[in-house]
Order: structure tokens, then C-alpha cells, then sequence
């Protein structure tokens, strides 16, 4: 019942932070989801209902990484896919999780990267 809970209540923030946000093909959303393990970042056309690309770092790190090195590592990446697909800024999506910790390395590396969020 507990979890049940839980799990709604983030689906509820997650659904309050996406209401106010859409992305299009010049300006996409940047979608963060960040599990125990791992980070995964994705560019997302919400018109066109499609992925435009996609960074994770379960493919990205190898061997013994800090989980904040690896959420700058991804950001970074997909900085850089972005400027491959001639894109000068994102709309930043953090879900349900706070502007915190991983959610925020990614986001300030992403930043440095040349990103405009």
C-alpha cells in the first residue's frame, strides 16, 4: 500500500513539472530520469511524439565512477549530440526529482558544454 503511495505522489509531481513544459523540433525538452544505479538523458520533440537522441550512463561509463562524475559525463554527451543536431537550446525537464545533486550535475554540465537551457 506504502509504495503504491509513493509512487503516485511522484507521478503527480512529475505530471505538475511536465504540464508547463513542451518541447518542439527547434526547442526539444531534455528529459531526465535517474535511477539508483544509473542517468539516463533523452531530447525529446513532444510534437512529433519523438526521441531526437539519447545519453545514458549504463553505455557510457566503464568500471568504478562517483554517480555524479557519471551525471556529468552524460551531460556533456548530450550537449554534444545536441550541437550535432544543430540545436541551440533545450527546455529542461527534471521530472519529479529536485534541481539537486545528479539532476543538477547533469544539467550545470550540459551548461558548460554550450547548451542553452
Amino acid at each position: 500500500m506504502k509504495q503504491k503511495l509513493l509512487y503516485e505522489r511522484k507521478e503527480r509531481r512529475a505530471k505538475r513539472t511536465r504540464a508547463k513544459l513542451q518541447g518542439t523540433q527547434a526547442i526539444p525538452r531534455l528529459s531526465v530520469f535517474r535511477s539508483n544505479k544509473f542517468i539516463y538523458a533523452q531530447l525529446i520533440d513532444d510534437e512529433a511524439m519523438k526521441t531526437l537522441a539519447s545519453v545514458s550512463s549504463r553505455n557510457l561509463v566503464k568500471g568504478k565512477k562517483a554517480k555524479i562524475d557519471a551525471a556529468k559525463l552524460v551531460g556533456d554527451e548530450i550537449a554534444k549530440k545536441a550541437k550535432e543536431l544543430k540545436l541551440a537550446g533545450v527546455i529542461f525537464d527534471r521530472g519529479a526529482y529536485r534541481y539537486h545533486g545528479r539532476v543538477k550535475a547533469l544539467a550545470e554540465a550540459a551548461r558548460e558544454a554550450g547548451l542553452k537551457i
